[in-house]
């Protein structure tokens, strides 16, 4: 019919597959500490040691790649039980991911901490804060957390940002350039957030629009100043 509106494309969010292997980890000046912690276990300055940073920062990508040479099982702190720690200790090494205050069974997870500690197991826990700045019902968790080693993987330089927006996009099985890449570093803060929500963004519009991701697309999409 003559001056009918054509239909909209709809755009599905797919599932998109993220490679977490040790080649695919992306190293900066940030992340340093965290990736020779990793590459240096089983010679750890102590048996249970923690990751911290920011959403998107690496720590569960480091935490698998740590899984895989030491055989860890991977559980999130909300998961964690007093029934389930026997198990979770059985192969001798342990991921927990997520550990908060808000997100832990105090009393299961200092359970665990104390039964690693018996069994010689090694501990890997990752978190968004430090947990020096973590209020607990139960002191000696408190404690015990407090005295476990620490490192921060810190927010990425600009180098790092340009390569996480192009890794980004290749998992996304987005084609890229240069032009595109610094475009969008330029106009995002300097996190691995931003980085995944302006990735995210302009997969979504992309699809919705019929267009390619270019940077004529980014400029309509994303706002702020240049770097």
């Amino acid at each position: 019919m003559a001056g009918s509106a054509q239909p909209r494309q709809l755009a599905f969010s797919l599932p998109h597959a993220e490679s977490l292997t040790r080649e695919d980890f992306l190293e900066g000046p940030g992340n340093a500490a965290a990736v020779a912690l990793i590459d240096r276990w089983p010679d750890w300055p102590a048996r249970t040691v923690m990751l911290t940073g920011e959403s998107g920062a690496g720590k569960s990508h480091l935490a698998s790649i740590w899984a895989v040479n030491s055989g860890a099982r991977l559980t999130a702190a909300r998961a964690l039980t007093a029934a389930t720690v026997p198990d979770a200790l059985a192969t001798g090494a342990l991921v927990i991911e997520d550990v908060a205050p808000s997100a832990v069974d105090e009393r299961a997870l200092f359970h665990l901490l104390n039964l690693a500690r018996q069994q010689q197991a090694d501990v890997l826990m990752t978190a968004r804060t430090l947990p020096a700045t973590w209020t607990f019902d139960l002191p000696d968790l408190a404690s015990r957390l407090r005295a476990v080693p620490v490192v921060t993987l810190a927010s990425p330089d600009d180098a790092l940002l340009r390569a996480l927006i192009v890794k980004l996009c290749m998992d996304r099985q987005l084609t890229v350039d240069e032009s595109l890449v610094n475009y969008v570093a330029a106009r995002i803060e300097r996190s691995f957030a931003a980085a995944r929500r302006a990735v995210d963004l302009l997969d979504r519009e992309s699809l919705r629009l019929g267009r390619p991701v270019t940077r004529a697309l980014a400029s309509e999409l994303l706002r702020g100043p240049a770097a």
